[in-house]
């Protein structure tokens, strides 16, 4: 398949389960979008992730991933976005990080658990490992912002690897509110197709060798019964997850649910029947889970999620 530009990518008309598309807003720039003047990205490690070639220059005119940014009163807590497997810190907030940059947030993302150093691929690594790198860089956007806590939002792999960061690796100190769009809170069976791999031990064997991250999300998993052992939640932290029936990898889709005393759990066609959002197009271009998620990260001025959106 042909590589394509993040900027390319946001401004095609993107497909969502059901087989309607939807166009994303063309932005005044693709500074605005994505902080850089290039749709050309590089693996940076001493920074957490991709890049613009050339550094960030001209971040500061419109892009997320501002370290000069300050958050506001009104919005105190700086947002960290993390993406899903297979995915990356640019492509996957194309809509939703300039969604919270207009509503006044101070955004950020990096990219996790690469593959061979290739920087559009992440989030395959070692579950555990990632969420180290997680920890490295929240530490780094709490010390550029001088706040004292973030908020995250992941998607997929991304909702579940941060309570990995929160439960085992100091995270819980450090975050206010986690929202997981379609995260895999509690392992999938892939409408039973990972049980195939249990009559061929030696592809799985393979398969966590090259790809950990992908055999840890299977239901019943070594990583998932630690996770989940004594309860989803920690103190201290308000968790959103924000689901959708038409999840075609998460399955049951259920499973994305947490229990927990400060725990709100969503499906987006409890709020709108008409949305047929899949897995994918929930964390990429639903307007009703980005509402979701800022009425989540400020629930004080939450307003109703509908159809309208």
């Amino acid at each position: 398949m042909a590589a394509v530009s993040p900027v390319a990518a946001a401004l095609s008309p993107l497909e969502v389960s059901g087989g309607r598309s939807v166009g994303l807003p063309r932005p005044a720039s693709s500074t605005a979008l994505v902080g850089g003047s290039s749709g050309s990205f590089v693996f940076r490690p001493s920074v957490g992730g991709v890049v613009p070639r050339g550094g960030w220059a001209g971040v500061g005119r419109g892009g997320w991933n501002d370290f000069s940014c300050r958050p506001s009163a009104a919005h105190p807590r700086p947002v960290v976005l993390v993406h899903g497997t297979l995915g990356n810190g640019v492509d996957n907030w194309l809509g939703l990080a300039p969604y919270l940059m207009a509503r006044g947030y101070c955004v950020f993302s990096f990219t996790y658990g690469g593959l061979l150093g290739l920087p559009v691929v992440g989030g395959v690594g070692s579950i555990d490992a990632s969420a180290r790198q997680l920890g490295v860089y929240v530490d780094r956007v709490l010390a550029a912002t001088g706040a004292r806590k973030v908020d995250i939002v992941g998607h997929s792999q991304g909702g579940m690897m941060s309570r990995v960061y929160l439960k085992f690796y100091g995270g819980r100190r450090k975050v206010h509110t986690l929202v997981g769009l379609a995260p895999n809170n509690h392992g999938t069976d892939l409408h039973g197709l990972i049980t195939l791999l249990d009559s061929a031990p030696g592809v799985r064997r393979v398969l966590h060798g090259l790809v950990p991250a992908v055999t840890e999300q299977e239901s019943g998993s070594p990583l998932l019964r630690r996770l989940n052992a004594g309860g989803d939640t920690v103190p201290g932290v308000r968790y959103t997850v924000i689901a959708t029936r038409y999840d075609e990898m998460i399955t049951p889709h259920r499973s994305e649910f947490l229990h927990g005393s400060d725990v709100h759990n969503v499906v987006l066609q409890d709020l709108c029947p008409l949305d047929v959002s899949g897995h994918g197009s929930l964390g990429l271009i639903d307007r009703l889970a980005f509402h979701e998620t800022a009425n989540a990260l400020d629930p004080a001025h939450a307003t109703p999620t509908t159809c309208a959106y």
